[in-house]
């Protein structure tokens, strides 16, 4: 490094550099073995993370490239100390700010209030966080935020080049979600326009070279090697807080369910004290899990104890997959991928020392688990990923730059199916006004259609209560238990007239908790679904679609006629007959499936 660049380092030092430099000896702010970190300070946890150690590299290789990939364990502090980095040494001066992408929302929102706590600032003044349908920011002095992919995709439909915000960061690009995938392409377009914009790239278990080489604007020929030309590179944190120690089955369970909890038994009758985390596909393994514990652990769940210290892995995930051809997405349950069976691991070494029980064998880990799990922009559909893309002016969208390209199919369909909602045009371009309206619209495509029709049908006022209430997760306290109490909601005509009446006696009830108790409904979800429904109504209003009530204004009609036509104005490919067995084909792509008794 030359003097100058050192010099420039030098300069950059916060005030967070200068105290600590006063240290002969580092490690006596380090902390190991068994210490509680909760005991130390805020800086001084700052300091044990493995990132610190790396921090005067990261920041002069993000000076000197456009595109920094940093691969680090979980548990190393990518997450909440790069952006403090970047803040510390000037980046966010003058009004700028540093986004920091998450693909969950309550990623999002949890990883922001760790940060304002460690900044000593209230969350949504220096730091804040932004979601769907529900933001914390102050323009004013806000330098840190955080948010989903989708909602920084969202925003440079306002402004395309993102010039308030002087570094990107990518976090936990291993999932490739569809929203990071594309997330990144449209960055990469940015930066041709932008050379000062700075990317970071960051995850736990990630495929470096491949970021590396879509990144690298210099594209090497095959006698160059000239690095120095680069316009990206990579760089790996070594080590996490705590070693993790694995363990595997001997050999293959026929039940992982009740391996599972007779793992979770055994740890707590012969390990150290520490939380327990599980890793199973969905609500229904999780409550079958917890009936079984119940009945062979009593008095145990009032305590709680402080860090995951061991994690259960049961190999398995479920996972949205979509048939280009039939046009319907699914869950599946598969095994999981060598990477997120490492990402799992790694929960458990954020505190103390853990350990991690796989409930498979070390074969077939090594011989069966496909190293990264596939890109979700591979088993999608992409209806509301190709209207994205044509409200950001990208009209050729099968010539996009994807990090991994989706079927040609999907692509396909998806323009088909914008083309039937009314949302492109003869030349594949957005429509005015309804395009423009859907693209804008933070939901998917056929809801946004099925908002715009409603209030020619005259019941847009119910069919934002119904968007609100399927945009919302987790209604059920227990989804298997089918009591006298649910079914009084069950309306004949569908699932979208039931939680249409479930919205409406909720807010009948104004709002009572224990009315939602009483009917095993989710307090916090229904509150959800009503704020929801505010912004929801915002748009409308922006828009011009006129909020009326059929249910209202109804004279001796039939309510539910406008409701179901809103309805298969945007649902239209999933219209389908009842056949003599019991199974429903799809009136476009004859595709059969069969009845759900439940």
């Amino acid at each position: 490094m030359s003097n100058q660049q050192q010099q420039q380092q030098k300069q950059q030092l916060s005030v967070f550099d200068r105290e600590l430099s006063d240290s002969n000896n580092l490690s006596d702010y380090l902390v190991y073995g068994n210490a509680s970190k909760q005991k130390l300070s805020i800086a001084q946890q700052r300091i044990a993370l493995p990132i610190f150690q790396l921090r005067r590299q990261i920041l002069y290789l993000l000076e000197t490239y456009q595109t920094l990939v940093v691969v680090g364990q979980t548990g190393c502090g990518k997450t909440t100390q790069l952006p403090q980095y970047l803040v510390e040494s000037g980046w966010a001066d003058g009004g700028r700010m540093i986004v920091c992408t998450q693909p969950r929302r309550v990623a999002a929102m949890s990883v922001a209030t760790r940060v304002a706590e460690e900044m000593s600032t209230p969350l949504g003044e220096r730091v804040g966080y932004a979601v769907r349908f529900e933001e914390s920011i102050n323009a004013r002095t806000t330098q840190i935020k955080y948010c989903t992919d989708g909602m920084l995709i969202r925003e440079m439909m306002i402004d395309p080049l993102l010039q308030r915000y002087p570094v990107v960061m990518i976090d936990e690009a291993h999932e490739r979600t569809l929203a990071t995938d594309v997330l990144m392409g449209l960055l990469k377009k940015v930066q041709q326009r932008r050379p000062d914009l700075k990317i970071i790239v960051s995850s736990a278990t990630l495929d470096a070279e491949d970021m590396f080489n879509f990144f690298n604007q210099r594209k090497h020929a095959n006698n160059d090697v000239d690095v120095d030309k680069d316009t990206a590179t990579i760089i790996s944190i070594d080590g996490r807080n705590y070693p993790v120690d694995i363990h595997y089955l001997t050999k293959p369970t026929l039940n992982y369910l009740e391996t599972t909890v007779t793992t979770i038994v055994d740890i707590h009758n012969t390990q150290p004290p520490g939380d327990i985390l599980v890793f199973l596909t969905g609500q229904e393994e999780i409550e079958r899990i917890k009936h079984s514990l119940d009945e062979r652990l009593s008095s145990e769940t009032s305590i709680t104890i402080d860090g995951i210290s061991y994690v259960v892995d049961s190999g398995f995930v479920k996972i949205k997959t979509y048939n280009g051809h039939s046009g319907l997405e699914s869950l599946v349950v598969v095994p999981t991928s060598q990477a997120s069976a490492n990402q799992r691991a790694g929960r458990a070494g954020r505190n103390k020392p853990g350990k991690c029980y796989r409930l498979y064998t070390q074969d077939d880990y090594t011989k069966l688990l496909e190293q990264q799990t596939r890109p979700e922009i591979q088993r999608s559909s992409l209806t509301a990923l190709v209207l994205q893309l044509k409200s950001l002016g990208i009209d050729n969208v099968l010539n996009f730059d994807f990090v991994s390209p989706p079927p040609l199919e999907a692509m396909t369909r998806a323009l088909e199916i914008l083309y039937a909602l009314g949302a492109l045009d003869d030349d594949a371009r957005l429509t005015t006004p309804i395009g423009h309206i859907m693209s804008e619209f933070p939901v998917d495509p056929q809801f946004a259609r099925m908002i715009i029709a409603s209030a020619d049908y005259g019941c847009s006022e119910e069919i934002v209560s119904i968007t609100a209430m399927l945009s919302i997760q987790g209604l059920f306290v227990n989804q298997n238990n089918h009591s006298s109490q649910r079914h009084q909601f069950t309306v004949k005509e569908g699932d979208h007239l039931t939680l249409l009446n479930i919205y409406n006696q909720f807010i009948k009830r104004k709002s009572d908790s224990n009315w939602c108790h009483e009917h095993q409904l989710n307090y916090k979800a229904m509150l959800r679904a009503i704020q929801v429904r505010k912004q929801l109504v915002a748009y409308t209003k922006k828009y011009g679609i006129k909020l009326v009530s059929c249910i209202l204004n109804s004279k001796n009609i039939d309510v539910t006629v406008p409701i179901r036509k809103s309805i298969v104005t945007g649902f239209f490919t999933n219209a389908a007959h009842l056949q003599s067995d019991g199974s429903y084909q799809t009136i476009k792509d004859k595709h059969v499936r069969k009845r759900n008794n439940n």
